[in-house]
């Protein structure tokens, strides 16, 4: 297990790599080119140019979070074609720079949601939550303008201005797409981009849809363990494989996460680990790394990437802003150095007792 930290980049993140250098056991960061639209190719020298930087700080470039696909790519749209082939040009150039971790996700329209950014909780630090009652009543259209309010002045990875400026063109491209269109437009995806990931050795990691269910209607096929095991039955191609997310499956209590782990042995390429707190049905907040801020098993979760040797990379993800940070939500360094100390303790003491 490599413990990381995920890091926006010099223009966008308030933490630094050298905040990130400091904090015990973490040895390299999870970045990416966060001014690139999806579709858009990458250039080999800003690959470079970003490897490089991390490398100087003394850490790894571990992986890429995330490479976007394109919503033509996920409709099956005519041009789907051309941005394919721009990711596989981009791929090539990742592969050429070293890079062997691409996570990204399928998710239409919407990257993670959330309904606040910034909830006061009792003890007086502040989290990402969401509730569903908010979503059944809220215009999609009105979520863009939901998210700026309460970014802080923060870029948002999958909240692109850009992308967000033409919700009704993107809700009509998903209007007649469903599950099996879905599917089928992904497993196309894969199939074409399997190849240049032999030639480079990377391993693709799909991240699951955040929540786990359908979010204005739009099709989500990432959600439990059934869709995960037919995901992976697409192709039996090692570099085909998940970024196992705890909070985005354990956003359904109904998702046994330590059981979706040993399904998916040998095709975890990455690892975000998570405790989050169900509220209500269909609501939730991010919480602390400890079992007992949340309502997920964090020793039970380690255990099961300990059993089916999980040797990649491993990141806290959304927790806190405390001690009256001003980060990125869910990215603040102190609430995310804290993780890192939980579950490095985790694992040292699985290891223990394994022995």
């Amino acid at each position: 297990m490599k413990m990381t930290m995920r890091w926006f980049g010099r223009n966008y993140d308030p933490v630094s790599l050298k905040n990130i250098r400091q904090v015990p056991g973490v040895t390299g960061v999870i970045s990416t080119l966060y001014g690139k639209l999806p579709g858009q190719v990458w250039e080999k020298d800003e690959i470079r140019a970003l490897k490089e930087e991390v490398e100087n700080a003394g850490l790894t470039l571990s992986a890429i979070e995330s490479v976007n696909v394109h919503d033509t790519i996920k409709t099956g749209s005519p041009q789907r074609e051309e941005y394919i082939e721009n990711y596989i040009t981009t791929l090539t150039r990742l592969g050429e720079e070293g890079i062997r971790l691409v996570c990204y996700n399928f998710m239409p329209v919407f990257d993670w949601t959330r309904t606040e950014l910034a909830k006061v909780r009792a003890d007086g630090s502040t989290t990402m939550s969401y509730e569903q009652s908010i979503i059944d009543t809220i215009d999609p259209n009105d979520m863009a303008s939901l998210m700026e309010r309460q970014s802080q002045g923060f870029a948002l990875a999958g909240w692109e201005p850009e992308r967000l400026a033409v919700l009704k063109e993107l809700f009509d491209l998903y209007k007649n797409i469903d599950e099996e269109k879905l599917f089928e437009n992904y497993k196309y995806f894969i199939e074409r981009i399997m190849p240049v990931c032999d030639r480079y050795d990377i391993n693709m990691a799909i991240h699951p849809d955040d929540p786990a269910w359908s979010v204005f209607g739009l099709t989500r096929i990432v959600t439990n363990q059934k869709q995960l095991l037919r995901v992976i039955g697409l192709s039996d191609n090692v570099h085909h494989g998940v970024a196992l997310c705890t909070g985005s499956l354990g956003t359904n209590p109904a998702n046994d996460i330590p059981a979706i782990i040993r399904s998916l042995k040998g095709r975890i390429h990455f690892a975000h680990v998570r405790n989050l707190l169900h509220t209500a049905p269909g609501n939730f907040e991010e919480s602390a790394h400890l079992s007992s801020d949340g309502s997920l098993d964090m020793f039970e979760i380690m255990k099961a990437l300990y059993d089916i040797g999980f040797d990649g990379p491993m990141r806290p993800d959304h927790g806190r802003t405390i001690w009256g940070e001003v980060c990125i939500p869910g990215y603040g360094l102190y609430d995310r150095a804290l993780g890192v100390s939980y579950l490095n303790g985790l694992w040292e003491a699985i290891d223990k007792m394994s022995r």
